[in-house]
Protein backbone atom coordinates (compact mmCIF):
# COMPACT_ATOMS: atom_id res chain seq x y z
CA UNK A 1 0.00 0.00 0.00
CA UNK A 2 3.05 2.25 0.19
CA UNK A 3 2.45 5.55 -2.08
CA UNK A 4 -1.32 4.69 -2.54
CA UNK A 5 -4.11 6.63 -1.87
CA UNK A 6 -5.45 5.31 0.95
CA UNK A 7 -2.28 5.49 2.60
CA UNK A 8 -1.52 9.05 1.90
CA UNK A 9 -4.67 9.80 3.12
CA UNK A 10 -4.04 8.13 6.67
CA UNK A 11 -0.39 9.86 6.88
CA UNK A 12 -2.03 13.45 6.46
CA UNK A 13 -4.60 12.63 8.86
CA UNK A 14 -2.29 10.68 11.30
CA UNK A 15 -0.40 13.97 10.73
CA UNK A 16 -3.12 16.92 11.30
CA UNK A 17 -4.10 14.96 14.47
CA UNK A 18 -0.23 15.06 15.61
CA UNK A 19 -0.15 18.82 14.94
CA UNK A 20 -3.44 19.36 16.86
CA UNK A 21 -2.26 17.62 19.66
CA UNK A 22 0.51 19.24 19.72
CA UNK A 23 -0.91 22.79 19.24
CA UNK A 24 -3.50 21.99 22.80
CA UNK A 25 -0.33 20.06 24.22
CA UNK A 26 1.58 23.13 24.19
CA UNK A 27 -1.02 25.62 25.87
CA UNK A 28 -1.42 23.85 29.16
CA UNK A 29 0.58 23.57 31.98
CA UNK A 30 3.28 21.14 31.42
CA UNK A 31 3.64 19.90 34.45
CA UNK A 32 0.15 19.38 35.51
CA UNK A 33 -0.11 17.86 32.40
CA UNK A 34 2.63 15.39 32.79
CA UNK A 35 1.23 14.26 36.43
CA UNK A 36 -1.81 13.58 34.45
CA UNK A 37 -0.34 11.60 31.45
CA UNK A 38 2.44 9.51 34.08
CA UNK A 39 -1.13 8.23 35.99
CA UNK A 40 -2.83 6.90 32.84
CA UNK A 41 0.20 5.20 31.79
CA UNK A 42 0.58 3.73 34.56
CA UNK A 43 -2.79 2.11 34.14
CA UNK A 44 -2.53 1.57 30.31
CA UNK A 45 1.01 0.49 30.23
CA UNK A 46 0.88 -3.08 31.34
CA UNK A 47 -1.89 -4.12 28.88
CA UNK A 48 0.67 -3.89 26.04
CA UNK A 49 3.30 -6.49 25.15
CA UNK A 50 6.13 -4.62 25.92
CA UNK A 51 4.88 -4.66 29.29
CA UNK A 52 5.81 -8.33 29.49
CA UNK A 53 9.18 -8.03 27.60
CA UNK A 54 10.42 -5.49 30.41
CA UNK A 55 9.24 -7.60 33.13
CA UNK A 56 11.18 -10.68 31.58
CA UNK A 57 14.52 -8.44 31.35
CA UNK A 58 13.99 -7.03 34.35
CA UNK A 59 14.10 -10.77 36.10
CA UNK A 60 17.03 -11.79 34.26
CA UNK A 61 18.88 -8.34 35.12
CA UNK A 62 17.54 -8.32 39.05
CA UNK A 63 17.38 -12.24 39.57
CA UNK A 64 17.20 -11.24 43.43
CA UNK A 65 14.29 -8.19 42.86
CA UNK A 66 10.84 -9.05 43.84
CA UNK A 67 7.85 -9.34 41.93
CA UNK A 68 6.32 -5.90 43.47
CA UNK A 69 9.91 -4.40 42.76
CA UNK A 70 9.49 -5.57 39.15
CA UNK A 71 6.46 -4.12 38.74
CA UNK A 72 7.22 -0.96 40.56
CA UNK A 73 9.94 -0.33 38.29
CA UNK A 74 8.33 -1.08 35.01
CA UNK A 75 5.32 1.25 36.83
CA UNK A 76 8.06 4.10 36.39
CA UNK A 77 8.94 3.61 33.13
CA UNK A 78 5.31 4.16 31.35
CA UNK A 79 4.83 6.84 33.93
CA UNK A 80 8.38 8.35 32.31
CA UNK A 81 6.52 7.95 28.87
CA UNK A 82 3.74 9.55 29.35
CA UNK A 83 5.36 12.46 30.90
CA UNK A 84 7.82 12.64 27.88
CA UNK A 85 4.77 12.73 25.68
CA UNK A 86 4.06 16.20 27.21
CA UNK A 87 7.05 17.48 27.89
CA UNK A 88 7.98 17.21 23.58
CA UNK A 89 5.56 19.88 23.07
CA UNK A 90 7.68 22.05 25.49
CA UNK A 91 10.83 21.21 24.22
CA UNK A 92 11.36 25.32 23.50
CA UNK A 93 10.62 26.52 26.61
CA UNK A 94 13.89 25.17 28.40
CA UNK A 95 17.06 27.12 29.37
CA UNK A 96 20.01 26.50 30.75
CA UNK A 97 21.31 28.17 34.03
CA UNK A 98 23.92 30.54 32.81
CA UNK A 99 23.18 30.74 29.52
CA UNK A 100 21.10 32.43 27.16
CA UNK A 101 17.49 34.38 28.41
CA UNK A 102 16.38 32.39 31.52
CA UNK A 103 13.13 30.79 31.39
CA UNK A 104 10.57 29.39 34.08
CA UNK A 105 11.93 25.59 32.86
CA UNK A 106 15.89 25.91 33.61
CA UNK A 107 18.16 23.33 33.03
CA UNK A 108 20.75 23.28 36.42
CA UNK A 109 23.86 21.86 36.77
CA UNK A 110 26.35 20.98 39.73
CA UNK A 111 29.85 23.21 39.70
CA UNK A 112 31.98 20.00 38.44
CA UNK A 113 29.71 20.22 35.21
CA UNK A 114 31.05 23.47 34.79
CA UNK A 115 34.46 22.48 34.90
CA UNK A 116 33.96 19.24 32.94
CA UNK A 117 32.46 21.39 30.30
CA UNK A 118 34.82 24.13 30.21
CA UNK A 119 37.24 21.26 30.01
CA UNK A 120 35.95 19.56 26.81
CA UNK A 121 35.38 23.39 25.04
CA UNK A 122 39.14 24.15 26.12
CA UNK A 123 40.39 20.80 24.16
CA UNK A 124 39.82 22.50 20.96
CA UNK A 125 38.43 19.28 19.71
CA UNK A 126 35.18 18.00 18.80
CA UNK A 127 33.73 15.20 20.47
CA UNK A 128 31.51 12.14 20.08
CA UNK A 129 28.54 11.87 22.79
CA UNK A 130 25.96 9.58 23.29
CA UNK A 131 22.92 9.26 25.51
CA UNK A 132 20.35 6.62 26.49
CA UNK A 133 16.41 6.50 26.59
CA UNK A 134 16.42 7.79 29.98
CA UNK A 135 14.02 10.49 31.62
CA UNK A 136 13.85 12.84 28.73
CA UNK A 137 16.59 11.87 26.08
CA UNK A 138 15.71 15.40 23.77
CA UNK A 139 17.24 17.25 26.59
CA UNK A 140 20.89 16.58 25.39
CA UNK A 141 20.46 17.68 22.21
CA UNK A 142 18.60 20.92 22.43
CA UNK A 143 20.90 21.81 25.71
CA UNK A 144 23.68 21.55 23.29
CA UNK A 145 22.04 24.27 20.92
CA UNK A 146 21.34 25.83 24.31
CA UNK A 147 24.71 26.49 25.34
CA UNK A 148 26.26 27.53 21.75
CA UNK A 149 27.83 24.31 21.05
CA UNK A 150 27.92 23.59 17.36
CA UNK A 151 26.72 20.17 17.12
CA UNK A 152 24.65 17.28 15.27
CA UNK A 153 22.44 14.91 16.08
CA UNK A 154 21.66 11.98 14.66
CA UNK A 155 17.63 10.91 14.41
CA UNK A 156 15.88 8.34 13.21
CA UNK A 157 12.18 9.22 11.43
CA UNK A 158 9.01 7.99 12.18
CA UNK A 159 8.00 5.56 9.64
CA UNK A 160 4.57 7.53 9.16
CA UNK A 161 6.00 10.72 6.98
CA UNK A 162 3.74 13.58 8.12
CA UNK A 163 4.31 12.93 12.18
CA UNK A 164 8.04 12.96 10.97
CA UNK A 165 7.87 16.24 9.41
CA UNK A 166 6.11 17.57 12.07
CA UNK A 167 8.42 16.38 14.52
CA UNK A 168 11.65 17.19 12.22
CA UNK A 169 9.97 20.77 11.93
CA UNK A 170 9.77 21.10 15.99
CA UNK A 171 13.44 19.99 16.34
CA UNK A 172 15.19 21.15 13.66
CA UNK A 173 15.07 25.15 15.61
CA UNK A 174 16.17 23.62 19.42
CA UNK A 175 19.36 21.36 18.12
CA UNK A 176 21.83 20.95 16.20
CA UNK A 177 22.18 19.74 12.47
CA UNK A 178 19.77 16.90 12.31
CA UNK A 179 21.24 13.74 10.50
CA UNK A 180 18.33 11.12 9.65
CA UNK A 181 19.47 7.28 9.97
CA UNK A 182 20.50 5.88 6.80
CA UNK A 183 23.29 3.98 4.78
CA UNK A 184 25.52 7.30 4.46
CA UNK A 185 24.61 9.00 8.02
CA UNK A 186 28.18 7.15 9.03
CA UNK A 187 30.13 9.19 6.58
CA UNK A 188 28.00 12.18 6.79
CA UNK A 189 28.85 12.13 10.37
CA UNK A 190 32.45 11.57 10.18
CA UNK A 191 32.59 14.51 7.88
CA UNK A 192 30.90 16.58 10.67
CA UNK A 193 33.29 15.50 13.16
CA UNK A 194 36.57 15.89 11.07
CA UNK A 195 34.68 19.86 10.45
CA UNK A 196 34.64 20.56 14.67
CA UNK A 197 30.97 19.94 14.67
CA UNK A 198 30.14 17.48 18.01
CA UNK A 199 28.06 14.87 17.37
CA UNK A 200 25.45 13.39 19.30
CA UNK A 201 23.73 10.10 19.39
CA UNK A 202 21.08 7.85 21.20
CA UNK A 203 23.46 4.46 21.77
CA UNK A 204 21.28 2.06 23.80
CA UNK A 205 18.85 0.26 20.60
CA UNK A 206 18.48 -2.69 19.55
CA UNK A 207 20.56 -3.28 16.13
CA UNK A 208 19.98 -6.56 14.38
CA UNK A 209 23.07 -6.59 12.12
CA UNK A 210 25.28 -5.77 14.47
CA UNK A 211 28.11 -6.53 17.22
CA UNK A 212 26.84 -9.36 19.48
CA UNK A 213 28.10 -8.72 23.19
CA UNK A 214 26.59 -10.56 26.31
CA UNK A 215 24.46 -9.00 28.91
CA UNK A 216 23.50 -10.48 31.95
CA UNK A 217 23.82 -13.79 30.62
CA UNK A 218 21.79 -13.01 27.66
CA UNK A 219 23.46 -12.25 23.75
CA UNK A 220 22.78 -9.17 22.42
CA UNK A 221 23.35 -6.68 19.61
CA UNK A 222 24.90 -3.38 19.67
CA UNK A 223 25.60 -0.59 17.14
CA UNK A 224 29.21 0.24 16.66
CA UNK A 225 28.98 2.89 15.28
CA UNK A 226 30.08 5.36 18.26
CA UNK A 227 33.35 2.87 17.79
CA UNK A 228 34.05 3.53 14.43
CA UNK A 229 33.81 6.60 14.43
CA UNK A 230 36.11 6.85 17.58
CA UNK A 231 38.53 4.89 15.50
CA UNK A 232 38.16 6.94 12.44
CA UNK A 233 38.66 10.39 13.41
CA UNK A 234 40.34 9.71 17.07
CA UNK A 235 38.42 11.89 18.45
CA UNK A 236 36.99 11.43 22.39
CA UNK A 237 33.87 9.83 23.13
CA UNK A 238 31.22 11.36 26.36
CA UNK A 239 28.24 9.09 27.49
CA UNK A 240 25.76 11.17 29.07
CA UNK A 241 22.54 9.71 30.81
CA UNK A 242 19.37 11.98 31.51
CA UNK A 243 17.43 10.96 35.07
CA UNK A 244 14.49 11.98 36.72
CA UNK A 245 13.95 12.82 40.67
CA UNK A 246 11.93 10.42 42.49
CA UNK A 247 9.13 13.00 42.00
CA UNK A 248 9.30 13.19 38.58
CA UNK A 249 9.95 17.16 38.57
CA UNK A 250 14.10 17.33 37.67
CA UNK A 251 15.58 15.88 35.60
CA UNK A 252 19.55 15.22 35.12
CA UNK A 253 21.98 13.72 33.68
CA UNK A 254 25.23 11.64 34.17
CA UNK A 255 28.33 10.63 31.96
CA UNK A 256 30.93 7.98 33.17
CA UNK A 257 34.18 8.69 34.48
CA UNK A 258 37.20 7.94 31.91
CA UNK A 259 37.75 4.11 30.72
CA UNK A 260 39.50 1.97 28.76
CA UNK A 261 39.09 2.09 24.64
CA UNK A 262 39.89 -1.46 24.26
CA UNK A 263 36.26 -2.52 24.06
CA UNK A 264 35.21 -0.01 21.99
CA UNK A 265 38.02 -0.97 20.02
CA UNK A 266 37.20 -4.76 19.67
CA UNK A 267 33.38 -3.81 18.78
CA UNK A 268 34.86 -1.92 15.90
CA UNK A 269 36.86 -4.23 14.84
CA UNK A 270 34.77 -6.88 14.22
CA UNK A 271 32.02 -4.96 12.88
CA UNK A 272 30.67 -6.32 9.75
CA UNK A 273 27.20 -4.53 8.37
CA UNK A 274 26.33 -0.72 7.77
CA UNK A 275 25.82 1.01 11.09
CA UNK A 276 22.25 2.56 10.77
CA UNK A 277 20.37 2.43 14.20
CA UNK A 278 17.43 0.90 14.48
CA UNK A 279 14.33 1.25 16.28
CA UNK A 280 14.62 1.53 19.93
CA UNK A 281 13.03 -1.21 21.47
CA UNK A 282 11.33 -1.23 25.41
CA UNK A 283 12.98 -3.69 27.59
CA UNK A 284 14.04 -2.22 31.03
CA UNK A 285 14.73 0.48 33.26
CA UNK A 286 18.37 1.36 33.86
CA UNK A 287 19.15 0.17 36.76
CA UNK A 288 20.87 3.42 37.84
CA UNK A 289 17.72 4.88 37.62
CA UNK A 290 15.10 2.28 38.17
CA UNK A 291 12.08 4.19 38.66
CA UNK A 292 12.33 6.61 35.69
CA UNK A 293 14.22 5.00 33.01
CA UNK A 294 12.41 4.78 29.66
CA UNK A 295 13.75 1.47 28.89
CA UNK A 296 16.93 0.42 27.24
CA UNK A 297 18.32 -2.69 25.36
CA UNK A 298 20.86 -4.94 26.95
CA UNK A 299 23.19 -4.23 24.30
CA UNK A 300 23.08 -0.04 24.91
CA UNK A 301 23.60 -0.58 28.18
CA UNK A 302 26.39 -3.22 28.24
CA UNK A 303 28.47 -0.40 25.54
CA UNK A 304 27.82 2.00 28.58
CA UNK A 305 29.00 -0.29 31.02
CA UNK A 306 32.29 -1.23 29.35
CA UNK A 307 32.88 1.96 29.04
CA UNK A 308 32.78 2.06 32.55
CA UNK A 309 35.36 -0.58 33.76
CA UNK A 310 38.39 0.82 32.13
CA UNK A 311 41.27 1.80 34.61
CA UNK A 312 41.16 5.55 35.67
CA UNK A 313 44.63 6.64 34.89
CA UNK A 314 44.26 4.94 31.22
CA UNK A 315 44.88 7.87 28.50
CA UNK A 316 41.74 7.02 26.58
CA UNK A 317 39.05 8.88 24.35
CA UNK A 318 36.76 8.49 27.27
CA UNK A 319 36.09 11.08 29.88
CA UNK A 320 33.49 12.20 32.45
CA UNK A 321 31.37 15.11 31.59
CA UNK A 322 28.14 17.43 32.87
CA UNK A 323 25.12 16.60 34.69
CA UNK A 324 22.01 18.65 34.37
CA UNK A 325 18.53 18.63 35.78
CA UNK A 326 15.26 21.21 35.16
CA UNK A 327 12.20 21.51 37.21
Amino acid sequence: MTGSPFKNLLDKTVGALTVGLLYGIKHTDRRRMANLAGAFMRKTGPLFKEHRIGREQLRAAFPEKSDDEIEYILGGVWDNLGRIAIEFAHLDEFSVEGFGKQTADVITYPPQSQERYDWIMQSGKAAIGFAAHLANWELPGIGAKLIGVKSAVLFRRPNIDAVSDVIVKLRAPLMGELVPTGLDAPVKLARLLQSGVHVGMLADQHYSPGVEVTFFGRPCLANPLIAMLARQTELPIYACASCASPMATAFGGKFPHRSNRRATRTVASTSKAPCRPSRPLLKDGFSSFPSNGSGCTGAGVKAVRQIKRGRADDPSPFHSAVAAHYY
